[in-house]
């Protein structure tokens, strides 16, 4: 495995703002391609994502523009941090090492690891950083901002079958013949950041400071636990995964690159 330098790693500490951010997914996203990195994916799909955050607060689409920015490099940097810290064979929490272990495995699609990338930002990352960004201040102020962002997540899922089927044209149809493989994308992408995710973020903001590292330990558990329905979806739905993968079109690089388009 390659060894992140120095250099790489004093700029992920830098990052201030969301252009940073960008920045460094793209880094990412050149990695995975010339390693045929399936990491690669979900940093494909992040960086859809903060591009519409940016694009959101340059057209006042949030109540606080500028809180919302510094809540998406808070955000942002707890997936980089592991993302690096993963590479360089350092600890990471139990949900992104599950996440990041999927990249080992042949027969997962692109799908999960999405899903498995979306499990552990969204359900353990995003509650973390809304409460480390209200800090000292209520916590309910972000709700409409907060749901917001899960807009944009939402409003992504559509575009994210079609980047699927761009590598699997036939994906389409199988999702619709086997509507409970569809329910589990829309279930991790909208229900549980909706609303697992919002909870999580008003406890940790209850919680004294010296009693959250418990707290979130223990969420980790839960959210990595939930993680093995995405890595063991039941056989039917495994079955269903072989056949998508053997149908997947492309070198990992070429899916990358399809995922961005």
């Amino acid at each position: 495995m390659k060894v992140v330098t120095q250099s790489k790693i004093h700029a992920v500490e830098s990052v201030k703002n969301i252009d940073d951010v960008i920045a460094i997914l793209e880094d990412i996203i050149e990695r995975s391609q010339l390693k045929d990195d399936p990491l690669g994916y979900f940093a494909a799909l992040y960086k859809k994502v903060t591009l519409k955050v940016k694009e959101g607060i340059a057209d006042n689409y949030f109540e606080d523009g500028p809180r919302m920015e510094k809540l998406d490099v808070i955000f942002a940097s707890r997936y980089i941090h592991a993302y690096y810290a993963y590479q360089n064979k350092k600890l990471v929490t139990a949900s992104w090492e599950k996440a990041f272990n999927l990249s080992k495995k042949y027969w997962s699609i692109v799908l999960q690891h999405l899903l498995i990338g979306m499990n552990a930002h969204i359900n353990l990352d995003l509650g973390i950083a809304a409460a480390e960004v209200m800090k000292g201040e209520d916590i309910h102020n972000l709700k409409g901002d907060f749901d917001k962002i899960n807009e944009i997540l939402s409003s992504l899922v559509l575009d994210v079958e079609n980047d699927l089927s761009e590598i699997w044209p036939t994906l389409k149809t199988i999702l619709k013949w086997t509507g409970k493989v569809d329910d589990f994308l829309i279930d991790f992408s909208m229900g549980l950041a909706r609303d697992g995710a919002w909870e999580f973020a008003v406890k940790v903001a209850e919680t004294p400071q010296d009693k959250q590292e418990i707290l979130i330990a223990f969420r980790d558990h839960r959210v990595a636990k939930t993680g093995n329905l995405i890595t063991n979806p039941g056989w039917i739905a495994n079955m269903v995964f072989k056949i998508i993968r053997l149908g997947e079109k492309g070198s990992v690089a070429d899916k990358i690159e399809d995922m961005e388009s």
